[in-house]
């Protein structure tokens, strides 16, 4: 099937490449277990404060899985259960990746395209990006583990529209419906993604962590506990804080360690 996932590195900053041009960026049961593992070993390192997810070139983010594979890897039931612990195990590690994710959306982002970037934190597409999640004309179901990114994104009823109809929708009815946070100009993409990251990796990374922990912690219905309640205050015994404070007052650049 040919394709994989590519990993670049500047600086704090990590990009992660879904890289099968020729294809669209559609991915394969590899694709998904190389992308899992890929985001499991940039979330453990300290040393990254951002990380991009982009498909290659500039066509399309992804259009979600091969369809090509499916005769001989989810030919039944069977098949698909393995087949969905690869892609839910990979949706996971998107969804508890310790540093902020930007998705970096040129072209088409469909079906598990769309569930990838849905976990990102920011989304960033072009004008003439398209979105959209036609399954239905595939007689699929999006499972629980794809569908709970959706839904809290955009909640119930939107999520229901767009897999109900299965219609392919353009950048400014995604960002109406939330599923987008930004729509720029299609040779103006990647300048703004990577803008946005370079915004993120500035900042204290401790901070962003406990940010996107936070927001993790918000969307369970539990009671938070008193001990998640006192950690909202653990920032003030940082070195990063000391720093922020104090490079607001000399009126200079702070300097950030991630301690």
């Amino acid at each position: 099937m040919g394709g994989g996932i590519g990993v670049e590195r500047a600086g704090a900053i990590a990009t992660v490449v879904l890289d099968r041009p020729e294809k669209l960026n559609a991915l394969t049961l590899a694709m998904w277990r190389e992308l899992g593992e890929a985001i499991q070993r940039l979330s453990a390192d300290d040393s990254v404060r951002c990380v991009i997810l982009r498909g290659a070139g500039e066509k399309a983010f992804s259009p979600g899985n091969d369809i090509g594979e499916f005769a001989t890897a989810r030919a039944n039931k069977a098949q698909a259960i393995e087949y969905g612990k690869a892609m839910h195990g990979t949706l996971r590690a998107l969804a508890e990746c310790r540093h902020p994710l930007v998705a970096q959306i040129h072209g088409i982002c469909v079906g598990g395209g769309l569930e990838i970037a849905a976990l990102c934190d920011l989304r960033i597409c072009g004008e003439g990006s398209r979105f959209g999640v036609p399954i239905k004309s595939l007689g699929l179901v999006m499972a629980y583990d794809e569908m709970a990114p959706l839904v809290r994104l955009v909640g119930r009823a939107v999520a229901l529209e767009i897999l109900l109809e299965g219609r392919i929708f353009d950048a400014a009815e995604a960002l109406a419906k939330g599923l987008v946070t930004r729509v720029v100009a299609d040779d103006a993409v990647a300048a703004e993604a990577r803008a946005a990251a370079e915004r993120i990796a500035e900042g204290a990374p401790l901070v962003a962590r406990w940010h996107k922990r936070f927001a993790r912690r918000l969307a369970d219905p539990r009671p938070l506990t008193g001990a998640e309640l006192d950690e909202c205050f653990d920032c003030f015994d940082t070195q990063d804080f000391r720093e922020g404070y104090a490079a607001f007052l000399a009126k200079r650049k702070p300097r950030f360690t991630g301690a």
